[in-house]
């Protein structure tokens, strides 16, 4: 690469490169030379593979960066339904994760303040839900494995422009719930004005505020909807029934659920016993074909 053109320095700045050890000090050895290359027309072409060299190495650094942070990360265990909260920075996620669970997120006005998941669990309705807070997903602390696997996306919006950042940035096929958060900022005017801009666009949004919980109820009853899931209650003769509904998917039959409780339970049943919205009266004596409803009660007998 040596040329009369170029300068001592730049020769030095060359000579440290080639005696380099490490991928950094080779950075840092071609920000000098960048620097101390010719800068007559002549030297272009040289400047240009210079900056191409740079700009490869250091992505390749960040990529070894990104994996060794990645690695290091506290692994997710998926527990029952799951949903994870994402959004782009200061959109308020860890403030709904605090105000839907137990958790206790750290809560900045500083931008990407959550550096790792945060995990909560909402009770909605004897139903167990595991909330994950995630990092901004333009942040460089955002786990793309954790979203593409969950249940659900709560997907955290402040302006219609955010939704379509966010799904620049992320690419999942997760049921997403939208969430325009901060909505106690708006006036009357505001907000009818949003609604019809959201409407216009075919935006299903819900409005919330996690700083007064409007429409904290909202928020949970249409989170559960979007697991497509229902709950079924099971109980013994003469006992009332358990408070722990069993999760199970629609149109799932009485032999469905006597299987999830355990395998070849099905075969044990003598009797099955339905009252809720799949029966005509309680206590209705129904077959293992039955198709069951959300809150019905199951009771069994064996013997």
């Amino acid at each position: 690469m040596a040329s009369t053109n170029q300068s001592p320095e730049y020769q030095q700045a060359e000579k440290h490169f080639l005696q380099a050890q490490t991928d950094e000090e080779r950075l840092v050895c071609l920000e000098e030379m960048i620097r101390q290359a010719p800068k007559h027309k002549s030297g272009e072409s040289m400047r240009a593979n210079l900056k191409t060299r740079y700009i490869k190495l250091k992505e390749k650094l960040e990529r070894i960066k990104r994996t060794k942070k990645s690695a290091g990360k506290a692994g997710i265990k998926k527990e029952g339904l799951q949903a994870v909260l994402i959004g782009l920075t200061s959109s308020g996620k860890s403030s709904i994760l605090s105000v839907l669970t137990n958790a206790k997120p750290a809560i900045s006005p500083v931008q990407f303040t959550t550096k790792q998941p945060m995990l909560g669990t909402l009770n909605y309705s004897e139903v167990k839900i595991q909330i994950v807070d995630m990092p901004a997903v333009e942040s460089e602390y955002f786990d793309t494995g954790i979203a593409h696997t969950a249940d659900v996306l709560i997907t955290v919006i402040t302006s219609i422009s955010d939704l379509e950042k966010i799904l620049s940035l992320l690419h999942s096929n997760s049921e997403k719930l939208i969430v325009y958060n901060k909505i106690d900022l708006l006036n009357e005017y505001e907000r009818r004005k949003l609604e019809a801009q959201l409407k216009s666009r075919k935006i299903d949004a819900l409005f919330f505020s996690a700083k007064t919980s409007e429409n904290i109820q909202e928020l949970k009853e249409n989170l559960f909807l979007k697991f497509h899931k229902i709950r079924i209650y099971t109980k013994q003769p003469k006992h009332p029934a358990d408070l722990d509904p069993v999760i199970m998917s629609p149109n799932s039959t009485v032999k469905d659920i006597a299987e999830k409780i355990f395998h070849g339970f099905s075969q044990k049943v003598r009797e099955a016993r339905v009252s809720g919205p799949s029966s005509k009266f309680p206590n209705q004596i129904v077959g293992l074909s039955h198709v069951l409803r959300d809150k019905d009660i199951v009771e069994f007998r064996t013997d």
